[in-house]
């Protein structure tokens, strides 16, 4: 009896525990959940995060409340979430420029994009629009194409600054067609649209948001949108892709957790954060943002990222003169 009682015993011991692991992973989240924003408030990053976090709040039946923490390009908030505790209650609205730009463009940057984050997944992609003055003589990307080629060195672009997506989105497309146009930077791409409305500023891969409006008031010309495949909120233009085939240019914007984070927590996020984005009222928000929701698995997600950090880092590479 004493035997058989010993052997009971000591199976209910790892079956007691199993049943305490399940508890607490049932129990998540059991208190409000930290966003961490890495840019300033107030920005399209900001704003698609606080539409985000009321939804994926309901969903995970905790608050989740967003904090700001800009600074250093993105790099502070995003280091601020790879130090915390893997435990599921602090996450990061990461971008394109936090995990795969900037990745790309600075070696020193203070974290692994890939080693110091658990990828929960991705929130959303904004395309870029091509823009050319009215007084233009491309009405399309081919006529573009053949303009530039035709004026080597002649046409120019602006950009909001070097090592930005739309600097980097027009060398990759300058890459792809083989033209040479001439890069203007400037402080922001709101500063470079009236010069581009003057004709001053030959072409312009401008935000969908910030650059839609121009177009729809008749002051620009749009040719294309730069996503791989044409876009709800603009699905009268064609893709830069249908005459460079394979191009593609987004921002995408995504949700990471510190290294290490729990399988079960990782699951519970994503089917929380893929639920939210399914709510019409999200989709109508984003959409305001020049932005699209984009689900996805963790897994699919972390290798998006991973790809796309390869394709900045080739074209920075290959074109180090242009990029510096």
């Amino acid at each position: 009896m004493k035997r058989r009682s010993f052997i009971s015993t000591s199976l209910a011991a790892p079956a007691a525990l199993l049943s305490t692991s399940a508890s607490l992973a049932q129990a998540y989240p059991n208190k409000p959940v930290r966003m961490i924003v890495p840019f300033p408030a107030g920005g399209a990053t900001d704003v698609l995060a606080r539409a985000l976090s009321i939804k994926l709040g309901e969903k995970l039946g905790q608050n989740v409340v967003v904090e700001n923490r800009p600074g250093a390009g993105g790099t502070i908030g995003s280091s601020a979430v790879a130090q915390s505790a893997a435990d599921g209650y602090t996450i990061l609205l990461a971008t394109s420029s936090t995990h795969s730009i900037g990745p790309a463009t600075n070696p020193k940057i203070p974290y692994d994009a890939v080693a110091d984050f658990t990828a929960l997944g991705q929130v959303a992609t904004s395309p870029n629009i091509v823009l050319v003055p009215n007084s233009s003589p491309a009405k399309n990307m081919r006529e573009l194409i053949e303009h530039a080629k035709k004026n080597p060195g002649k046409l120019n672009y602006a950009s909001s600054g070097n090592g930005t997506i739309v600097h980097l989105t027009s060398e990759l497309f300058k890459a792809q067609s083989g033209t040479f146009i001439v890069h203007i930077p400037y402080r922001g791409t709101a500063l470079a649209i009236p010069d581009l409305i003057s004709g001053k500023v030959d072409v312009l891969f401008d935000s969908l948001v910030t650059g839609l409006p121009h177009a729809k008031d008749g002051k620009l010309r749009a040719l294309a949108v730069t996503s791989a495949r044409r876009s709800g909120l603009a699905s009268d233009l064609p893709t830069v892709a249908d005459v460079l085939p394979g191009f593609e240019s987004v921002t995408w914007f995504g949700l990471y957790g510190p290294k290490n984070l729990p399988a079960d927590v990782v699951g519970r996020l994503n089917s929380a954060l893929n639920a939210a984005l399914a709510e019409a009222d999200v989709k109508e928000r984003f959409a305001r943002l020049g932005a699209e929701p984009a689900p996805s698995s963790p897994v699919a997600f972390g290798q998006l990222a991973q790809n796309e950090s390869a394709k900045w880092k080739r074209i920075i590479t290959e074109r180090k003169s242009a990029v510096e």
